[in-house]
């Protein structure tokens, strides 16, 4: 719909979900982040959808929470209650995420990039941390984004509240890729039509292996993963991929296009 905050469209396998706030620049107002949610649920219960991509409009991909919304204690309250379903959404989702940024992202927003698998940005882009600035704390957003940071980098622009470029969001975990914004979407597509080789099954239970807390007995943990590692190659997505390959054919799964 034309007077949507967040938009949603399916192609060969790959859900777009794109911020189109632009006035405000993609700041996560009520309307916004509702539609967002509506929209990654949309794409988590679609078969069809192999790959997420989290895309914006206009020159920032999301400048945190809507402080203009945010002015009194309750509204304000209300958004950081609502905001850590969003990010456990992209972090929980079965499906691979992936953050499409041609613009900067501020506080929140950057938590949103933290939270998906795969995030990637124009060069140009800038990053901040900006919540002590205003006497706040990045509390909600730091459930995804430190993960991510290297330890020494967390505490300093956590508490300095400094901009940062996308080369060094690199270097401390927090993109996997900065381009030239020419070469942005050929990027974004190169990441794409990797994860859509994987088994939509083998894909979801990796992530979810991911994010496990390791047993302190290596033992217990290896015979976890054995048991997880049998279960697939013994299972039907796993056959069907060995017998793909020994086929030299592209497993089911792989979307068309």
């Amino acid at each position: 719909m034309a007077d949507e905050l967040v938009h949603y469209e399916v192609k060969a396998g790959i859900a777009r979900v794109t911020l189109d706030s632009p006035h405000n620049r993609n700041a996560l107002s009520a309307r916004l982040r509702a539609e967002l949610r509506d929209h990654l649920n949309t794409a988590t219960a679609d078969d069809a959808v192999r790959v997420i991509v989290l895309d914006h409009t206009g020159p920032v991909f999301c400048a945190g929470m809507d402080l203009k919304e945010a002015g009194g204690a309750s509204s304000s309250a209300q958004g950081v209650n609502e905001f850590p379903a969003i990010l456990e959404q992209i972090w929980t989702s079965p499906k691979p995420v992936v953050a499409k940024l041609a613009g900067p992202a501020r506080a929140g927003g950057v938590g949103i990039v933290a939270a998906a698998d795969i995030a990637v940005a124009a060069d140009t882009a800038t990053f901040a941390f900006t919540e002590v600035r205003i006497g706040a704390v990045p509390a909600v957003i730091s459930v995804t984004v430190l993960p991510r940071l290297l330890p020494r980098a967390a505490h300093e622009l956590f508490l300095t509240g400094e901009q940062f470029d996308a080369a060094r969001a690199v270097t401390i975990g927090l993109l996997n890729s900065a381009v030239p914004a020419a070469h942005l979407d050929a990027e974004v597509d190169r990441y794409t039509n990797m994860l859509a080789l994987g088994g939509p099954q083998a894909l979801a239970a990796t992530k979810q292996m991911l994010r496990r807390t390791r047993p302190a007995d290596l033992s217990t943990d290896f015979a976890e993963m054995l048991t997880l590692s049998a279960g697939f190659f013994a299972g039907a997505e796993g056959q069907e991929g060995i017998t793909a390959f020994a086929q030299k054919r592209k497993p089911h799964w792989v979307p068309e296009g």
